[in-house]
């Protein structure tokens, strides 16, 4: 199976220069970015490494997703964060993962051996949003083995597969998305642990509550919709 690993960037300059000599290139059949318009330096970055970057006509986290599934010659394709919280070296599971066989590969936070960033504390909302949110897809649409993680980023996913769920969300909330779409249509979705690290600098633009409304409306539409129709979001 031919493999491409995608580096999703938005302003990551503070953190790029520490993860990228990190991110093994040599998994993949090709490596290129796509940027949400950074304004810090991140694109100068990565095009005086000569990686390829391809720019999105929208922001969203959601457009990124489709611009790399528009120019990827793979069929696994892996996508990865560079600001210190997603692990590079489990690109290579992921994309194992998917050559086993798996239709989604999803690196757990949650999983048994898995650590989260907020599990140095006690406070941990966004874990427990994150896990509340999974159990709600798990009951609602899973007849599979329970999905430990079904929001988190760091993710592949075959193309074939991709055209199947035909994603059509802007935002973050693309990965739950995906993930409930995978459950309606019966597909396999395997799970890595990972170690989720700090981030390494700038700051997520995530905030917890908007997103978690974000996230609630998507469930509903998922609860309410039919099955999506393939290729829609390409």
């Amino acid at each position: 199976m031919k493999r491409t690993l995608v580096i999703l960037t938005y302003n990551e300059i503070e953190a790029l220069p520490r993860v990228f000599d990190r991110i093994p290139k040599d998994s993949a059949h090709e490596v290129f970015a796509v940027d949400g318009g950074s304004h810090d330096g991140t694109r100068q970055f990565l095009e005086a490494r000569r990686l390829r970057v391809f720019g999105q006509e929208r922001r969203g986290r959601g457009e990124a997703f489709r611009v790399a599934m528009r120019n990827a010659a793979g069929e696994g394709v892996v996508f990865f964060s560079p600001d210190g919280n997603e692990d590079p070296g489990d690109i290579p599971g992921l994309f194992d993962l998917l050559d086993a066989g798996a239709d989604m590969a999803v690196a757990s936070r949650m999983a048994a051996g898995a650590f989260n960033e907020e599990d140095v504390s006690w406070w941990r909302p966004r874990k427990w949003g994150n896990m509340a949110f999974g159990l709600a897809a798990n009951t609602a649409f899973n007849r599979g083995p329970y999905v430990t993680d079904t929001i988190n980023g760091f993710r592949g996913v075959r193309r074939s597969a991709f055209e199947r769920l035909a994603p059509d969300a802007d935002g973050f909330v693309i990965e739950f998305q995906m993930t409930m779409r995978a459950m309606k249509l019966g597909l396999h979705v395997a799970e890595l642990p990972t170690r989720e690290g700090q981030r390494l600098g700038g700051h997520s633009t995530a905030s917890s509550l908007p997103t978690g409304l974000v996230f609630l409306r998507a469930l509903y539409l998922e609860l309410r919709g039919k099955a999506p129709a393939p290729g829609a979001a390409i």
